[in-house]
Formats: structure tokens, sequence, C-alpha cells
């Protein structure tokens, strides 16, 4: 696999895939911060690290694997093919981005080649730039860039190896001058942006290259950043990185730092202001007292909506920054996602669990409160399982990439926590003269759309995980390489508990003041110190994902239609196998942290997963961080504790254990 040439960083192969490890939505403050580049944490082994391969000997030695057969190159019409041109005016002092996107596997090479005004586009022209790397998939697309235009003609072209036909073709004009954004609103009954154009399956298709160029990496890599922004400032990165040729990416940009649920709608803001697209808000509540969330319904927050607040000095940009703030960031919020599946006022509508569907701006909603937003695709091959990368907000502002798994995308089916899984955008559209939503119906009957499935509702809990793996992985799986991937996954996730809990033990060390703690489900969803240190939502988690290590032996057993089983050896064979094989890397794997004298502690993953009974009540920040990892009583480890949450926080939270004991989250009351 290739990757690709516009975020130029070193290529690594990548196992399977999954974790992620996420707090509940709230917001932080927006002051804004040097912009240093994406990390990933130097502590934390990329996927793939520890994936041994069979024993000598072993059973598994011999499993087959192989990868899926390419098919070979088919001519396509070239009207499935969209070519996109950024800056929405190409000039001379900006690179000239072009990107071509398809629902069809093109084997074929996009090509800027300087053309002649009144002359047709030659695709056999020596090209300026040129790409034959295809990435995505579906859609998938290509890049090609233009550091330095000159004043005049090119012509896009993707052309095809299969055929010389099939060629699709733009025509693009390079000028002298750039044209800019405009001004601001100027007046109480001015919109944040004008719309020029409608949403359409080639631009959702554009919307999705974007994501996934956004927050690329080697496939081995888990980055982040301290803010959105920062990905929005990267040129290399942002496929519309001023786009309106306004500064709006660089000299104007705004400070960008939206939560996990604001992430998907800002950045569905962001390209609609910049492709002058309709865009919408609906106002909706969180739900509570045993109702699911719901919203009001007929009603929406638009772009053409004079703004909260027209500023003397109003730009464009100004007023765009100004909308991210208020309305958007104050309406949207987890209930907007969590919406039932047949809630027709929802700003999300739910989509079939299919490959084609998993695509990059794609959301999963949570049922207990985190909202993440799907940002790249790997499909199965020989040396692991099919892979979601997904990329979420925290509350204090950082975005960073993660993988799918059981252990962190959580699913449920009670009513009352609403509609969660994977949906998408409605479109937004100019009806009877007013922008409106696109309803059921309407998104079912649109030749650009017409992929509302309410599947997910019928799924009970296992069903739908079960589902997610033969989407995921249509062919067997070989059992210890998909153990691994797993431990691997629990292993990166138990190792981000270790930064929080450190934060926590900082924190204590300067305290003046012990955290407040919440009430009842207040725990999960609170604000300040509390929010800030303790870990009731990762701890959750976490021990959602202990169980789905420690039962991975018996789950091969239970599917082993699912696995590519070593000849000659039963289900309960390969089940004791891997449990042998588990074992022998939980002892092997280990972390450390720091405890309140400052010196380093080693636990292995097997000494974590036996101390999981005392991890139900481990996420209080005003307990010494020995307590807050399981120290158990009387053991050297915990005698530097000094620091104990109060009695009657102790009380409410043991009364609060069941939650964690049954790994379910309670509802909102």
């Amino acid at each position: 696999m290739r990757y690709s040439p516009i975020v130029k960083l070193a290529s690594s192969i990548g196992a399977l895939a999954v974790v992620v490890v996420c707090g509940a939505c709230s917001r932080a403050g927006s002051t804004d911060v040097p912009l240093p580049q994406a990390t990933a944490d130097a502590a934390t082994p990329k996927l793939g690290d520890r994936e041994a391969g069979p024993e000598p000997g072993s059973m598994f030695a011999n499993a087959p694997l192989v990868d899926a057969p390419e098919d070979p190159p088919k001519c396509e019409d070239a009207k499935d093919v969209f070519l996109f041109v950024s800056p929405g005016t190409a000039w001379t002092g900006a690179p000239l981005r072009v990107m071509a996107v398809s629902d069809r596997p093109i084997s074929g090479e996009l090509r800027l080649v300087p053309g002649e005004k009144n002359r047709p586009a030659s695709a056999d022209a020596a090209p300026a730039a040129a790409s034959d790397v295809r990435r995505g998939g579906p859609p998938y697309f290509w890049v090609a860039e233009i550091e330095s235009p000159r004043a005049g003609v090119y012509d896009a072209v993707l052309t095809q190896k299969a055929c010389a036909a099939g060629a699709a073709s733009k025509r693009i004009t390079v000028g002298q001058f750039k044209g800019g954004p405009g001004p601001g609103p100027t007046k109480e009954t001015d919109g944040v942006w004008p719309v020029h154009r409608n949403w359409s399956h080639a631009l959702e298709n554009v919307y999705s290259a974007w994501i996934e160029n956004l927050f690329d990496a080697p496939d081995g890599e888990m980055p982040s950043w301290p803010a959105l922004h920062e990905v929005l400032r990267d040129r290399k990165r942002n496929l519309l990185f001023d786009h309106l040729a306004g500064g709006e990416d660089s000299l104007n940009a705004p400070v960008v730092r939206p939560d996990c649920a604001d992430l998907p709608y800002f950045l569905r803001a962001y390209f609609a202001f910049k492709l002058r697209l309709p865009f919408g808000l609906s106002e909706c509540n969180r739900g509570g007292s045993g109702n699911a969330p719901s919203c009001k319904p007929s009603f929406i927050i638009t772009n053409e909506d004079p703004p909260v607040k027209v500023l003397e000095d109003s730009t464009a940009v100004k007023a765009f920054g100004q909308f991210l703030r208020s309305p958007l960031a104050d309406k949207a919020h987890s209930g907007s996602a969590r919406q039932p599946f047949d809630e027709p006022s929802s700003d999300y509508y739910p989509v079939p669990l299919t490959w084609a569907s998993m695509r990059p701006g794609t959301i999963f909603a949570d049922p207990y409160g985190h909202v993440l937003m799907i940002a790249k695709k790997l499909p199965q091959n020989a040396e692991r399982g099919g892979v979601l990368l997904a990329v979420d907000g925290q509350p204090d502002g950082t975005v960073a990439r993660k993988r799918y798994w059981r252990g962190n995308f959580l699913y449920a089916t009670q009513p009352e926590l609403g509609g969660p899984g994977f949906k998408r955008f409605r479109p937004v559209a100019r009806r009877a003269g007013k922008l409106a939503r696109f309803d059921d119906d309407a998104i079912k009957k649109s030749t650009e759309y017409g992929d509302l499935s309410r599947e997910a509702q019928s799924l009970d809990l296992e069903g739908f995980y079960d589902k997610m793996e033969d989407v995921l992985s249509p062919r067997p799986l070989d059992p210890q390489h998909a153990m691994m991937e797993t431990l691997a996954a629990l292993e990166e996730q138990v190792r981000t508990r270790v930064k929080s809990v450190e934060n926590g033990r900082k924190w204590l060390e300067t305290a003046k003041t012990q955290a407040s703690m919440p009430e009842g489900p207040e725990i999960f969803e609170t604000s300040g110190a509390w929010e800030d240190f303790s870990t009731p939502s990762r701890d959750l988690r976490i021990l959602i994902a202990v169980d789905v290590v420690r039962t991975f032996p018996a789950r091969v057993a239970r599917r082993p239609e699912r696995f590519a089983m070593p000849a000659g050896h039963a289900p309960k064979e390969v089940e004791a196998e891997l449990q042998r094989i588990l074992d022998r890397e939980l002892r092997a794997r280990s972390i450390q942290y720091t405890r309140s004298n400052g010196a380093s502690f080693s636990l292995t993953l097997a000494e974590v997963l036996a101390r999981t009974g005392a991890l139900e009540m481990a996420y209080n920040p005003n307990d010494c961080v020995e307590s807050r990892w399981g120290a158990p009583a009387g053991s050297e480890e915990l005698t530097s504790c000094h620091a104990h949450a109060p009695t009657e926080q102790r009380a409410r939270m043991e009364s609060y254990r069941a939650w964690f004991h049954e790994r379910r989250r309670p509802a909102r009351k």
C-alpha cells in the first residue's frame, strides 16, 4: 500500500485494528496555542510491535491466509469521475490542487497538463504534476498539486489504464490575482455565508476524501493534535487550505477547538462554508428520566440565519468563527447524535452496516455520550483484518485518531439511550424558499443518497458486533493473529490510562482542595477538576475491553466459521491453545506508572487484569495513584499512598459500583 504523497510521513505497515480511549463529551476553553506537528506517543507500541508469528510447531503455523485477488482493471465510464479544484478561483499566488473522486476502483493516473485555449485537452502531453496513487475506497480518490502554477490554462485529466477513451477531464484557468471571500454580514438580516450550490453524491465523495486526507498518517500510527485548528492550518493535510483565498487558514485563521460532539458539526460547517453549501443544525435535548433524546420538530438553524452578533469589523472568516462558537458549539451536543433511528428532525440518519457505507465523514454515536467520526478504512488483507480509523475530540480540545473495536465503540439497545451506531449528516437543501433538512422519505427517494437504513435497530448487542466483524473482515481471520491484535488494542488503552492517571497525580500534588464528586450518572459528564482528572468513562471502557480480551478464545470456539481454523483441531482445542498464548502474552506485556513518592512501578497486563475488581472504584482523582491502579491492601506498593477520597465519596462510589461491575453506563436522570 502506498502512502499519500500529500502528507509526507514515513510509511509503515499496521495490523488489525481497533481502539479508542474516550471521555464523555464536554467543552473546554478556547485559548490559542502554538502549532506543533501531529504527535504519536513514542511510549505506545505501534500496532503490531508484539504481533509475533506462530511458534514452531504451533497449530496455527499453517493457517491458510491469502490476500483476495484483485480484479483486473476495468474501463469505467468517465461520468463516474468527479474532478474538484482548489482554490475555488485558481490563481498564481497559491498551489493548484485537483482531486479526482469516484465510487469505482479505477486503475488510473491524475495528470495536470498545461493546456491551450481553444484546443482540447491532451492526456498525452507532459504533465506539470501527476499521481497514480489511488486512495480510499469507496469513495476512491487521487490528488495532484502544482506548487506554483503559472497564469493560463491547465487540463486536469484522469486517465485509465484499461482504456484510452475513459479519460475524465476538466479545464482550469489560473489567474494573476486572488478573489478573496468577501466581507462578512453587515446588517442584522444578512446570513453568515451565501449558498451557491447544492449537496450531491459527488460533493459527498469530495467531503469523504477531504476528511481522510485531513487526518491521514501511516497505518501503524495514531497521531493527535492539541486542537482542530492545527490540522486545518496544515497546508499538506487540508486540501481546502485557503480555498476562498482570504487567508482563512493562515493569516486570518480562527481558533477551532471542538469537543467530541462538536467535531463532526465543525468539520461539516467548515466544508460547507468553503464550498458555499447549505448547512443546518437541529435543536435537540439529551433525553433523561427514562426518555430518549429528541429534537424540536421542523426546526433548523442554518447558515442563512442572521448572526448572533454583527461585528463592526466583520469579515467572512470572522463571521464563520463566530458561527462556530455560537450557535454551533452552544447547540450541538452528544444528544444530537444519539437521536432515535426514526427521529425525523435529527441532523443525522442511520446507514447500512456495509463496507461502502463506512465512509470517512460517517459518525459513530456512542449510546453513552461519545461521538467519533470515521477518517479512514483499510480493507482486510493476509496480515490483518479490516480496519476502521476514527477521530474524536476530547474535553481539552485534543483531536486524535483511533481504531475501531468492540472495546471502545460501545453499543446498547435500551430505548431510553436513543439510537446509537453509524450515521451520516442529512443533506440540507432549499425547499419553498427556505433551507430544510432531507427527511427519511427524501433520502430514500434521492438518487444522490438513498442509503438510509435502520438495520442496526433490529440487532441485539452480539448481533451488532458480529455484523461489524463480518463487514470489516469478510474472509476468515487467523485466530492467533486476531487475538494478538485485540490484545494490542487493550494494551494501548491501558497505556493511555497511564497518562490520564499521571495527570491526576500531578494535580493532586498541588491541589488546595479536593475535587467535588457529582451525583449519580453525572460522574460521567461534568466539568471542573472532576472532569479533567477523574476516569469513570475511561475505566468503564477498559473494563469492557478486558472482557473482550478475556473471552476471545471462547469467541473463536463460538464462531469457528469466522476464523481460519487449523486443520485437524476441534474448536475447543483451538480455544485452549489460544488461552495458553493469551496467558503468556499478558505476563510478557507491562506498563509503568509513577507512584506518589515519584518512584516508577511496573505492572504486567496480567496483573492489571487481576485487579479489575479494584478498577471498578479507581476513578476518583482524590485517591492516590496507587489506589487508582488497584494496589492491594498491605502491599509494599501501597505504602507510598497518603491521599484518600472522602468517606462520603467512597460510600457513593460503592453504591455506583454495580455500573462498572455489570459493564453498563446508567441513563441520564
